[in-house]
C-alpha cells in the first residue's frame, strides 16, 4: 500500500499507477477531469479545506463522439466502477447548469460494491448523484451503447454516505443501491421548474433494504418556493425510501411523496417514514413504521459500516 498525492498530475493520471490498498491525496484545487475509479480497495483523500474540487460538464443532450447523444448514465463526472471505494473530502460538481435545455448531468455515479462516502459535497442539477447498478430493464435497453462493467444483472451495490451535503433539484438522489445515508444534508436548488423531487429509487421487490436516509436535512436555497418539492418518487415499481429521524423546511409538499406521473406505483412503492412527520400530511400509500422498525434499519448501516472498514 502506497500514498500517491496529486500535484500537478490529474488524478486520471494518479489512477492509471494506483494499486489496490493505495490513497490517492488530491490538492486543494480544481481538477477539471471527467473520472472513472476502476481500481479496487482505493481511497481518494480531498484536502480537509473542502476546495479539492473534481468538476465536468457532459450532460444528456449532448452528442457524444459516437454520434448519440450522452443520455444521462454516460454525463457523470466521476464514475466508480470499482469495489471497496472510498472519497473523502471532496467536492464533485457536473456544471452543465440549465436541465430544462440540456437533460440529466451526473456529479458521482457509483456503480461499485461496499462504496464509502464521507464529507462529501455533490453538486448538480437534475440526478446529481447515481447510486447504481442499473434497473434490469436498463441493463437490456443500453446493450451495445454503455460498457459491459456499467451495465450487468441482478447487482447489489451497498453504499454508505456520512455527513455529506448533496444539491440537486430533480430526482437528485436516484438508483438501485442499498444506500444509507447518515447525517447528511440535501439542499434543493433552483432549476426554474414548478416542482421538485429528491429521491427516485428503483429498488427491486426482493431488496429489503433501499434508500435509507438517517438523521438527515432536507432544506432548500433561498429562492425555492414553500410546498414545491416531494421527497421522494418511484423509478420503477418497487422503489424503496425510508426517512428516519429527518429534519424537513418548508419546501417539502403537504403530502410528502409522488407516485410518478400517471402510473400506479402508489400501489407498489415502499416508502416509509419515523416518525410521524409533524406538520405534514403524507399519502396514504407511504407507512409509518415503529421505533424498533427503524433500530432495524439503523442495525444495517452499522453492518454494512462494519462490513465496508474491514474489507
Amino acid at each position: 500500500m502506497s500514498i500517491i498525492k496529486v500535484k500537478e498530475q490529474t488524478i486520471t493520471q494518479a489512477l492509471a499507477c494506483a494499486k489496490p490498498g493505495d490513497t490517492i491525496v488530491l490538492s486543494p484545487r480544481v481538477y477539471r477531469e471527467k473520472l472513472v475509479v476502476s481500481v479496487d480497495n482505493i481511497t481518494i483523500l480531498g484536502d480537509k479545506s473542502g476546495k479539492s474540487v473534481i468538476v465536468y460538464d457532459d450532460y444528456a443532450k449532448k452528442i457524444h463522439a459516437d454520434g448519440q447523444e450522452y443520455n444521462t448514465f454516460r454525463t457523470y463526472t466521476v464514475n466508480v466502477i470499482a469495489d471497496n471505494v472510498t472519497l473523502k473530502n471532496v467536492t464533485i460538481i457536473n456544471d452543465a447548469m440549465f436541465p430544462q435545455a440540456k437533460g440529466q448531468a451526473v456529479a458521482l455515479s457509483v456503480l461499485g460494491n461496499n462504496f464509502l462516502g464521507q464529507n462529501l459535497r455533490l453538486c448538480s442539477m437534475q440526478d446529481t448523484l447515481f447510486c447504481g447498478p442499473l434497473p434490469d430493464d436498463l441493463v437490456v435497453r443500453y446493450n451495445g451503447f454503455l460498457k459491459d462493467n456499467e451495465r450487468y444483472f441482478e447487482g447489489q451495490s451497498t453504499q454508505v454516505y456520512l455527513n455529506c451535503n448533496i444539491l440537486g433539484s430533480v430526482d437528485y438522489v436516484f438508483g438501485t443501491a442499498r444506500a444509507f445515508f447518515k447525517n447528511c444534508t440535501f439542499t434543493n436548488v433552483n432549476d426554474g421548474r414548478t416542482t421538485a423531487y429528491v429521491a427516485a429509487p428503483a429498488h427491486s421487490l426482493k431488496q429489503d433494504v433501499g434508500f435509507v436516509f438517517l438523521n438527515c436535512t432536507f432544506n432548500a436555497e433561498s429562492d425555492v418556493l414553500d410546498n414545491t418539492t416531494y421527497l421522494a418518487r418511484p423509478w420503477r415499481d418497487f422503489g424503496k425510501s425510508t426517512f428516519i429521524s429527518c429534519k424537513y423546511s418548508s419546501h417539502v409538499k403537504d403530502t410528502v411523496f409522488d407516485k410518478w406521473n400517471d402510473t400506479f406505483r402508489d400501489k407498489t412503492a415502499r416508502f416509509e417514514y419515523y416518525p410521524k412527520l409533524k406538520g405534514l400530511n403524507a399519502v396514504s400509500w407511504a407507512k409509518p413504521i415503529n421505533r424498533q422498525a427503524a433500530n432495524w434499519y439503523k442495525a444495517q448501516l452499522n453492518k454494512a459500516l462494519y462490513e465496508i472498514k474491514n474489507k
